[in-house]
């Protein structure tokens, strides 16, 4: 079986080489081509993965190549983490907003509609492509924004694009593991868009143990959403919010953390990265052990300034596992390849899960994963003020693809106006001149 992956030469790839080399049963990944515009990059990268696989006999073969088609011929599965602008580009979207006083974030606020409107354009064609080189191959997306842009994907390719994310899984495990269930066991109840969700249940043998969490106050307090959010919050909604919308409920003390912060989150992961790949361009460096360096690094500084604005301090150890994207993607490969059922939380069309959006909006919700592809499980409806958010996000959504299909400036300032964290249709016009004046790959916005 063979795996292609789009942004070979990004700095996570090693976490997906990693899972696929624990996986030896018959029906596994036997060949992964990297792709990547990048060449120093993929040379990097490709060095990691072979001491990676240095002691795995049967390791998946392995392939680079700059070339988009070649990459995608033949491919079963097209996983794609690709990054239009680069961590450079990503800076800069933090920082247009912050300068007009509103949140930068990668996939939230002013900041996500950017990195859309940059990315989308790309992002279908590649899903073009893919339906012409490669139509029987499944894509499995984790760029971001991830729901917005496999949205833009399914036009193109249907039920075969399925996004996927690590956060919902990471806060799952975290609830699980503190109320003294096996993460593997535990059922989830867990709704929204990407980055924009809630953890309404958690189900053991049966029972909904989530409600024993929020009655424990000191519980509350000790895991990484707890004391982010505050457990007084937490009780309040009745139930775990997706740590990004820390960005929603504090949104005050989130931008004023991120102003003041030394440098924004991607200022830092540019500078931390280029080191990284500067050091590799030495033949002595030892690969694998620098790259293990710089992600632990990577991972114990996520969310600082939410973090600081929280006033919780730094992250502990119990919190650093993440849900494992890799983790994530390899099931999925697994129960559509061998056609072994699985229960996931993925990016997906709706159908009729809720029946506040139409039937084509991708959603974040638990699915049943086999040979067919993924289909949503039926959800309760959420509470008012979960489908207002939810609501209010698609709709930006969906402006930020009229936009990127038109090419109408007036359309995408009307998606960052929109946005609830946006709070002036001045400075929404202000943000998009900001965005293009800095991102060549806006310049398609003149109409």
């Amino acid at each position: 079986m063979r795996l292609t992956i789009l942004g070979g030469g990004g700095f996570r790839v090693p976490l997906v080489y990693g899972a696929l080399l624990g996986d030896h049963a018959e029906g596994r990944v036997t060949h992964v081509t990297l792709h990547d515009l990048d060449t120093a990059r993929l040379t990097a990268v490709a060095r990691v993965l072979a001491e990676q696989a240095a002691s795995v006999p049967d390791a998946p073969l392995l392939s680079v190549t700059t070339d988009l088609d070649e990459a995608l011929r033949g491919a079963d599965f097209v996983f794609s983490a690709i990054r239009v602008g680069g961590l450079e580009g990503r800076a800069a979207d933090e920082r247009v907003a912050l300068d007009l006083g509103v949140l930068g974030q990668e996939t939230v606020g002013a900041g996500g509609i950017a990195y859309g409107l940059r990315t989308v354009p790309v992002a279908v064609d590649i899903a073009r492509r893919v339906a012409r080189l490669a139509p029987d191959a499944w894509v499995i997306n984790f760029t971001n924004p991830a729901g917005l842009v496999t949205e833009a994907m399914s036009r193109h390719l249907g039920d075969r694009v399925i996004g996927i994310c690590d956060s919902p899984v990471g806060m799952g495990r975290r609830v699980a593991r503190l109320l003294g269930a096996d993460p593997d066991e535990a059922r989830i109840d867990y709704v929204g868009l990407n980055h924009l969700g809630w953890l309404r249940g958690l189900y053991v043998a049966g029972r909904d143990e989530l409600p024993r969490l929020l009655a424990d106050t000191e519980a509350l307090g000790s895991f990484e959403e707890g004391r982010l959010f505050g457990p007084e919050w937490l009780q309040s909604l009745g139930a775990i919010p997706n740590e990004y919308l820390h960005y929603y409920y504090f949104n005050r003390e989130a931008v004023r953390a991120y102003q003041e912060a030394e440098q924004t989150r991607g200022a830092f992961l540019r500078d931390q990265q280029a080191r990284f790949y500067e050091e590799m361009e030495r033949p002595d460096a030892p690969a694998l052990t620098t790259w293990d360096r710089t992600r632990a690094e990577r991972e114990a500084t996520y969310m600082a300034e939410n973090r600081e604005a929280a006033g919780v301090g730094e992250r502990d150890a119990s919190d650093l596992e993440s849900g494992g994207y890799e983790k994530v993607a390899l099931f999925l490969m697994r129960a559509i390849a061998r056609d072994e059922r699985a229960t996931l939380i993925l990016n997906v069309r709706n159908r009729t899960t809720l029946r506040v959006l139409d039937e084509e909006a991708v959603i974040e919700v638990p699915c049943l994963v086999d040979a067919n592809g993924a289909r949503p499980l039926s959800a309760a409806p959420l509470p008012d003020h979960a489908t207002a958010l939810v609501c209010a996000v698609k709709a930006v959504e969906r402006e930020v693809l009229a936009a990127a299909e038109s090419g109408s400036r007036a359309t995408a300032a009307k998606a960052f106006a929109l946005h609830p964290l946006v709070d002036s249709v001045a400075v929404a016009r202000r943000l998009v001149d900001g965005y293009t004046s800095v991102h060549p790959g806006l310049a398609y916005l003149n109409r």
